[in-house]
């Protein structure tokens, strides 16, 4: 059993603002989607940077806890954020992938992908592993 099972079981207030919905884990690529939201968006229309970078931190702390045990969990040290298109309101869906890993830090890749299957941003998260309390 992963960490996962109790962080797709107890989905914080941020994440439901998100819409955060977990999709499954495909051999290394774990899925996610969000529902970005009209009142997500900036003065240009596009979603606000600030959402999709939450989005990606949510995305790549739940790739790590479907990578560990349900004894673990992990904490953001560092969240590297690309803006490569402008996002729309509507789903957006985050891939995840773990890059690195020992026995105290891991670092996990992620990138939003759009309606249209446009990748909108990407990030790449070093993550403190941690024991649970």
């Amino acid at each position: 059993m992963t960490g996962l099972s109790d962080a797709s079981a107890d989905v914080p207030p941020g994440a439901q603002l998100l819409g955060r919905e977990w999709l499954g884990f495909d051999g290394e690529i774990a899925s996610i989607r969000f529902a970005a939201q009209p009142l997500f968006t900036n003065r240009h229309g596009t979603i606000q940077g600030g959402f999709l970078a939450a989005m990606l931190d949510s995305a790549t702390g739940l790739g790590a806890l479907a990578a560990l045990p349900s004894t673990k969990t992990v904490v953001t040290k560092t969240l590297t954020t690309r803006f490569l298109k402008p996002a729309r309101v509507g789903p957006i869906t985050a891939k995840a992938k773990v890059a690195a890993q020992n026995d105290r830090d891991m670092i996990v890749d992620a990138d939003l992908i759009d309606a249209d299957n446009v990748t909108v941003a990407s990030a790449t998260a070093e993550l403190r592993i941690l024991d649970k309390r």
